[in-house]
């Protein structure tokens, strides 16, 4: 039996964990160097690394014939999925959800805010000495449109609630109530697009969310909307959205790309309308003590036998 479990944290920084040797365990650190810890073989548990891309996060799974459990610390898991064709069957897939929350829907708001309120246009008047003052548009009495209605969807809205929207709509892969009111499916994208005047997406990265935010999709929001991106970049499809930002009918705020990371020269740095932050939605404070505790938690029930959380999919044979 496999005991070696792969860990991006060095095993005693997290509190909660089950006893190496009463768990019958034994603890590798990776966190995505040029050396494995230890024979791929042997891993049981591989806990991905963190921000490291797709190359890294697959590189150990075709030797990893024995592993039970991969468990990502993201939301999201298209950066596993080009391996999971090398896992054997009966393969646990554990995503996030619970980590990244308070951090990406944090950085929804204040993406938003800066964007409505014209605080670029302030920090560049600064620069130049300039005072620049005005009218700017506030978040109070805008419609919200939350593409992407899971955890971090939910989360958004959560922050959204004191700012006096006059509306809050919601979009997901299906249709279903809530206590908040309903969350639409895809298909009414159509028709909620025109009557909003911020677009949130939150959605995770599918072969249906694929270039979900096309031309066709942009053009259908309303003249002076916002676009804010703390999705995955290839949701949107960027030339559409440049020549969209560039015709100043709408504004973006992106805190994620196509392709990532931006290269220099590339147009959609420059175009106008646009603040982009480097895919830091979940890359804060807040992420190191809410990762190690699902770890622990993750851990502890892996050595009892008990069901896991999180589990987005299993191998099939």
């Amino acid at each position: 039996m496999t005991t070696d479990v792969w860990l991006p944290f060095e095993p005693h920084e997290i509190q909660g964990i089950p006893e190496a040797s009463e768990a019958g365990l034994n603890y590798r650190f990776w966190d995505g160097g040029p050396e494995f810890p230890a024979d791929p073989a042997d891993c049981a548990f591989y806990v991905v690394p963190y921000m490291k891309g797709t190359e890294i996060a697959v590189r150990p799974l075709s030797a990893m014939t024995s592993v039970r459990v991969v468990q990502t610390l993201t939301a999201g898991i298209d950066h596993v999925e080009p391996g999971i064709g090398f896992l054997a069957p009966g393969v646990r897939l554990c995503n996030a959800r619970g980590v990244h929350e308070a951090s990406t829907a944090e950085l929804a708001l204040a993406l938003t805010l800066a964007s409505l309120r014209g605080i670029p246009r302030f920090v560049e008047g600064q620069r130049q000495e300039e005072w620049r003052s005005g009218f700017y548009p506030a978040l109070a009495d805008k419609s919200v449109l939350i593409v992407g209605y899971g955890a971090i969807g939910s989360a958004i809205e959560d922050r959204l609630a004191p700012f006096e929207c006059a509306r809050v709509a919601r979009v997901a892969r299906s249709a279903r109530a809530t206590e908040r009111g309903p969350v639409h499916p895809l298909a009414d994208l159509p028709s909620l697009l025109p009557e909003a005047d911020v677009v949130i997406l939150s959605t995770p990265l599918s072969e249906t969310t694929r270039g979900l935010v096309g031309a066709d999709f942009l053009a259908r929001m309303k003249d002076g909307a916002l676009l804010v991106n703390v999705a995955r970049g290839p949701v949107v499809d960027t030339k559409a959205l440049v020549a969209e930002l560039d015709s100043g009918r709408i504004t973006a705020a992106l805190d994620v790309t196509d392709p990532e990371p931006l290269p220099a020269g590339h147009p959609l740095w420059h175009a106008p309308g646009v603040l982009i932050s480097p895919h830091v939605g979940g890359s804060t404070s807040a992420f190191r003590p809410r990762a190690q505790r699902l770890l622990a938690a993750q851990l502890t029930k892996y050595v009892a036998g008990l069901p896991l959380d999180n589990v987005v999919l299993t191998t099939a044979s």
